[in-house]
């Protein structure tokens, strides 16, 4: 192990340190009425001003709706909807000899999860004038079915990657 050191009346242990830490996803516990990670990081995401609840009532009310809409299980298709709005490839700004290209890089799974998400809050709160658990709903629905301004979101990134394509090279 490593070596006890005594001073006055305490002992430190001293232990040599691990290469590399792995952080894992173990603070997130799976929510209560699906027990599904996903719909616990959406629910987190969703949150504001730490009203967990308030999230949760809004979710699990839109998840009812999109059971009645689609006459599906509710959380497949919210699976499926997520999975519809993942992007798979993005443009990040390289600056090269003074000049700022646009460079498409493909997206790693967590970072596709978590814009997928953040679409779909977006254009779910970009509505106005109904609830929000019927906003939601309805975002789900349409991106489960490829529609709506959460799919538009990715087929614009898309488009912008593959019209930067020529600049590739300069993904280092």
């Amino acid at each position: 192990m490593g070596k006890r050191f005594s001073k006055r009346e305490e002992t430190v242990q001293v232990q040599a340190m691990p290469a590399k830490i792995r952080v894992t996803g173990r603070g997130l516990r799976p929510d209560a009425k699906f027990n599904d990670l996903l719909v616990s990081k959406f629910i987190n995401c969703m949150m504001y001003c730490g009203q967990k609840t308030a999230s949760q009532g809004v979710f699990y009310g839109a998840m009812e709706l999109v059971g009645q809409r689609t006459g599906n299980n509710p959380l497949e298709v919210f699976q499926t909807a997520i999975n519809n709005v993942k992007p798979m490839i993005e443009v990040k700004s390289r600056r090269v000899g003074g000049a700022t290209w646009q460079v498409p890089v493909e997206v790693n799974r967590k970072r596709a999860q978590s814009l997928a998400i953040r679409w779909i809050l977006e254009a779910a709160r970009g509505k106005k004038g109904r609830p929000m658990s019927e906003r939601l709903a309805g975002e789900i629905v349409d991106a489960f079915k490829k529609e709506g301004a959460a799919i538009a979101k990715r087929e614009n990134t898309h488009k912008m990657a593959e019209a930067n394509k020529a600049f590739a090279h300069f993904a280092w």
